[in-house]
């Protein structure tokens, strides 16, 4: 209540008499929170961080409409993050205090850096299984993104260190990081953030190790230790463990033995926390693959290139989530290659590498079939110049023997016939590439022939299924009859010159266009069953 009587509040405006009295109330609330309690229940305790709350949010917004007030704050401020920083339990408290460095720090000229090192390193690295802290954190991040690129640029640095709210909470805060990630991509982050969201089931499963080494006895005789367990707390595995619980970003893109830390978590694919966490990742894969199209330059999307063929062959061993990872993967390189079609010139060796590995058909098809599928149709002098005779012909040949092979043996031991669209996309493939050099339409003609024959003797040992083989000779019967015209079969085949995109088409493209959505698309067929006939 305001003294009628007092001479001071007399010369204030009701408005500024009120904010004064807050003001005054709020300063005393923090002193008294700092007194020694008298009373020790429970209630008491859990009652002090909650006034401590509420009186610095209500000072922050005190100091909006009276910034004259920031100087009389901050002491108190101030003197209240020193006494509650080497507390953790209170970190729910230091949120809105970091929110008060970050909106009145400037102004008061105060060095801030030692509130966000306490918030982005320690908060994440030592609290990432507290639900409500996870809440209140990455909705602090979410509201404040433009005031924190403005004032503590070097936030983004910590996004291994903010993903381990998602590696234990996922699915709750998915939604945050929907919103949140767009943030952390940038051409100095992209390729290790990117290395990083692939690892996300390692770092659920590495959580749960460091939780459960802290609880379980080192040695108990009379129960069975985790293989998992034991080696994390092995010294020899100790730095692969140490790179995933990294809390800032720089020390390296991945980790180089990356296949032994999938190996001594193998155990670990079925916790449903790890399982939960596996699902989120294509969803992040797709928001990062959208965001970074805006801000990567030719020389970065090559580098993902290879990325994306490193790392189909290097992921936790959870089926589903291996087989979404790939699926996005093939999107992804469609995508990329769509805007930037010289990218598979520059990334020809190791996309040709990729290409001519037999075990890539039956270990990671769907990659396989969509890397088939971008050298056949941007391997061409329309699409770059660079693109030579004798590179169409070193990737025909590659293409070539990779296609007898698996057309002349049944699969190997343990693994099914190749998928259909593999067969037809390789057929395709050759199809274009001997459009482009005529001296190779003798030699697909050829093979297209003796696969009319084949199938007249009866069942293959490559093909179990009688309409799939049906299929697969009809395009090989469309692609012969082009063939037979190449004038024709090149201005089919050959794609047309690329068109330059800017950077806000590319901003607001989730994805390929119709055009190049990919092997065996509708109009494809349409255009060569027209000129066909």
């Amino acid at each position: 209540m305001v003294s009628a009587t007092s001479s001071s509040s007399r010369l204030l405006s009701p408005k500024e008499r009120l904010r004064e009295k807050s003001f005054q109330y709020c300063q005393r609330l923090i002193e008294q929170c700092d007194r020694r309690k008298r009373c020790s229940s429970d209630f008491c305790s859990a009652l002090s961080p909650q006034c401590l709350v509420e009186a610095v949010c209500i000072l922050d917004c005190l100091c909006a409409e009276d910034p004259s007030l920031v100087y009389r704050t901050f002491p108190g401020i101030k003197a209240l993050f020193g006494r509650l920083s080497s507390d953790l339990s209170f970190a729910r408290v230091l949120l809105p205090v970091a929110q008060f460095y970050l909106n009145h720090g400037e102004m008061a000229a105060v060095d801030c850096e030692s509130v966000w090192k306490l918030v982005f390193s320690q908060f994440p690295a030592e609290l990432f299984n507290d639900p409500f802290l996870a809440h209140d954190f990455l909705r602090f991040l979410r509201l404040n993104l433009e005031g924190l690129q403005r004032a503590a640029p070097q936030f983004t640095r910590f996004f291994p260190n903010f993903l381990k709210f998602l590696a234990w909470n996922s699915p709750a805060v998915l939604e945050d990081f929907v919103d949140l990630l767009p943030s952390l991509v940038t051409p100095g982050s992209a390729v290790e953030l990117l290395h990083t969201l692939l690892d996300l089931p390692c770092l659920s499963a590495t959580l749960v190790l460091q939780l459960r080494s802290t609880t379980l006895p080192i040695s108990d005789p009379g129960s069975r230790s985790l293989l998992s367990l034991n080696a994390f707390r092995n010294p020899t595995f100790r730095g692969l463990f140490l790179f995933v619980l990294r809390t800032e970003a720089g020390s390296g893109d991945t980790i180089e033995r990356l296949s032994v830390l999938h190996d001594l978590l193998a155990e670990a694919t079925e916790w449903p926390r790890v399982v939960q966490c596996a699902q989120t990742a294509p969803v992040l894969l797709h928001i990062y693959f959208n965001t970074v199209v805006t801000v990567a330059d030719e020389k970065l999307l090559a580098h993902l290139i290879l990325v994306m063929l490193e790392r189909s062959n290097l992921l936790l061993s959870i089926p589903t989530y291996c087989k979404e990872i790939h699926r996005v993967f093939s999107c992804q390189l469609l995508r990329l290659c769509k805007l930037h079609p010289s990218l598979v010139v520059d990334q020809s060796p190791e996309l040709l590498e990729f290409a001519g590995t037999t075990a890539n058909v039956y270990s990671k098809e769907d990659v396989y079939t969509h890397v088939v599928w971008v050298l056949g149709e941007y391997l061409s002098p329309s699409s770059d110049s660079r693109c030579s005779v004798r590179l169409i012909t070193s990737c025909f040949e590659s293409l070539e023997a990779v296609l007898f092979e698996i057309t002349s043996s049944a699969p190997p031991p343990g693994s099914v016939c190749p998928a259909p669209k593999v067969i037809t996309t390789l057929m395709s493939a050759l199809a274009k590439l001997a459009s482009r050099s005529h001296d190779l339409i003798p030699r697909v003609s050829l093979f297209l022939s003796k696969l009319r024959n084949i199938t007249k003797g009866g069942s293959v040992p490559w093909c179990s299924d009688e309409e799939d083989m049906v299929a697969i000779v009809t395009r090989g019967e469309e692609l012969l009859s082009l063939l037979k015209t190449p004038g024709v079969a090149q201005s089919v085949l050959t794609p047309p010159p690329p068109r330059q995109h800017s950077p806000v088409a590319q901003r607001h493209q989730s994805g390929p266009a119709p055009a190049a959505a990919g092997p065996h698309h509708p109009h494809t067929l349409a255009v060569m069953h027209k000129h066909t006939l």
